[in-house]
């Protein structure tokens, strides 16, 4: 069964109508509510607020890491472990080919139902998941195959064991290594991207966002508790931190916005891992076409520019 937002249950009465004239053989029914389902979605899509798209962000029925993985690798194989601690299934780490193109791919991965939740940890990794991140990126460069990341994280796990395992040094880690990889990367949020665990798969070459997905240094939810002390004041916090991707775009702390289906990556999934994956192939062709030396340089040159101060 889908889910429905509040402000799309006028989609969900079309499409609930469509079914019923396709099976009743009515064709021309079938078309004018078509038409009536495209101009509902322009109507509604083309209008949506930061804080419905905070909840496309975090839409239950959202591609995850592990759907695009399936609908965009073949020859595909998993990589486990840290080689330190334990394999923490809320990082996945893929080998294997998107078109022609050999990849690592490195995702986050939240979980449907509550086994899967608890076994990926709400999509929140340990500092092993991290650890674990970084081997495949090294082993991504050894044999110099271009890389993936695919953000979807409310954060890093917060635990009294991840503090114990030294989760910020974790983090910390895969920024300065990322940095310097020698490999083309390329990252993507396809929905949630949360504080330092999402920025600990976030330094690339190239950082995109899909068009529905979220990017911020916390949670509204964080922001309106702390500032506040008062849940009500989540859509006012969601407003004030500009975490979309439009927002981020317009700020120049993103290179470029992914322009899934309209309708959401929700609603077609198919669609939106294809316009994934040719960006990513388009990028990655682009990247090959420079130097190592002139890769490093641009990298550096992104990494180095945001903020601003004066004197």
């Amino acid at each position: 069964m889908a889910t429905y937002l509040d402000f799309e249950y006028k989609i969900k009465d079309i499409q609930e109508d469509i079914i019923s004239a396709q099976v009743r053989h009515d064709l021309g029914a079938v078309e004018e509510l078509k038409k009536k389902l495209d101009k509902e979605v322009e109507k509604i899509y083309k209008n949506l607020s930061d804080f419905q798209k905070l909840q496309l962000a975090r839409h239950l029925d959202r591609p995850y890491a592990l759907d695009y993985i399936n609908l965009i690798m073949r020859d595909k194989y998993e990589i486990h472990g840290d080689r330190h601690f334990r394999d923490d299934p809320a990082i996945l780490c893929y080998i294997g080919y998107i078109g022609d193109e050999k990849v690592m791919v490195i995702g986050e991965q939240k979980g449907r139902g509550t086994k899967n939740k608890l076994k990926r940890n709400f999509g929140m990794p340990h500092p092993e998941g991290y650890r674990k991140a970084l081997r495949a990126a090294k082993l991504a460069e050894k044999f110099n195959i271009p890389v993936l990341m695919l953000i979807d994280t409310p954060g890093a796990y917060p635990g009294i064991g991840a503090e114990e395992r030294n989760q910020s040094e974790a983090i910390a880690r895969n920024l300065l290594e990322l940095a310097e990889l020698k490999v083309p990367t390329v990252s993507v949020v396809i929905g949630e991207g949360g504080s330092g665990g999402a920025l600990a798969i976030g330094v690339a070459d190239k950082f995109a966002m899909m068009r529905y997905s979220i990017f911020s240094v916390i949670s509204p939810e964080g922001c309106a508790a702390i500032l506040w002390n008062d849940p009500k004041k989540v859509e006012i916090a969601t407003n004030a931190l500009k975490i979309t991707s439009a927002d981020l775009k317009e700020l120049d702390l993103i290179d470029d916005i992914i322009d899934e289906p309209l309708i959401g990556a929700h609603r077609e999934k198919e669609k939106a891992a294809e316009v994934l994956k040719e960006y990513f192939l388009e990028e990655v062709a682009k990247l090959k076409e420079m130097s190592e030396e002139e890769r490093m340089e641009i990298r550096y040159a992104k990494l180095t520019k945001p903020g601003a101060f004066k004197e």
